[in-house]
């Protein structure tokens, strides 16, 4: 029996398409950030949907500042998109598997700023749950495949996991979000008691990433981040919780000792 393999001309053009898509899907999400901000005129996030998403909407939501981050994210991505696009990477197993995952991931980035422009708040909850899926698999692409080089492990592997890493604290915050708006009453659970579970929920998903992904930095240090923004929202603006802001700290120490001690015992098995 034998098999038939597709000509170079086929699967050079379907790299190319690949990398097309990833990179048009990049140019997209910047400009949908860009409306996101109000900067174009628009109504920017914090403000939109009611307010339901600002820093003091919710025990849970991160400061302002928090969201600095993004600036970083998107950086990662556009520079993702052209390094992925040169002709030494187009063939590169890594990236034939990373980039229709990483386009899906910015386009329901840029649906989720929709869905929050036009007041559709219960909307995002699903696309933002589904865009951490998304990078879930990006993730776990990136933890199969070996960067071809450092620059390739900073730009891919780097920018995949500052993704992932915030978009887990924001998951958290938006559905938190969407539950208050809604009217969601906590069954008579104090709201400081849903505070802490939540947070407390993040840690163990950082914790949980810091052991799979054997120490890598760049998650821990967005969801820190986000985790770091939510203790200082609390102790220092409205609404004030105490018992929230060292929850959110106490989780962002636990996720970093995991993530040295997984970055350490994975150094000492290879050694072994």
């Amino acid at each position: 029996m034998t098999t038939t393999k597709r000509p170079a001309t086929t699967v050079a053009g379907s790299d190319v398409a690949r990398q097309l898509t990833v990179a048009v899907s990049a140019v997209l999400a910047v400009i949908g950030s860009f409306i996101g901000s109000g900067a174009a005129g628009g109504t920017p996030i914090q403000d939109a949907a009611g307010g339901a998403l600002a820093a003091d909407a919710t025990l849970v939501a991160p400061g302002g500042g928090a969201f600095s981050i993004w600036t970083l994210i998107y950086l990662g991505l556009l520079v993702y998109a052209v390094w992925q696009f040169l002709p030494s990477q187009r063939e590169e197993t890594r990236h034939r598997r990373l980039g229709y995952p990483i386009a899906a991931s910015l386009l329901l980035n840029a649906a989720w700023i929709l869905s929050i422009q036009f007041d559709v708040l219960w909307l995002s909850v699903p696309v933002i749950v589904l865009l951490l899926v998304v990078l879930i698999v990006a993730f776990r692409i990136c933890r199969a495949t070996a960067p071809t080089s450092r620059v390739d492990a900073v730009v891919t592997d780097g920018t995949v996991g500052l993704y992932l890493g915030w978009v887990c604290v924001a998951t958290a915050a938006n559905i938190t979000a969407a539950l208050v708006a809604a009217g969601f009453d906590g069954w008579g659970i104090a709201p400081e008691v849903w505070s802490v579970i939540v947070v407390s929920i993040a840690g163990i998903i950082g914790i949980a990433l810091a052991i799979w992904d054997r120490g890598r930095i760049a998650p821990t240090l967005s969801l820190g981040w986000g985790l770091a923004w939510v203790a200082i929202a609390r102790l220092t603006d409205a609404p004030q919780s105490t018992v929230t802001g060292v929850a959110a700290i106490i989780a962002v120490v636990a996720v970093v000792i995991a993530t040295v001690w997984a970055r350490i015992a994975s150094r000492d098995v290879a050694d072994a």
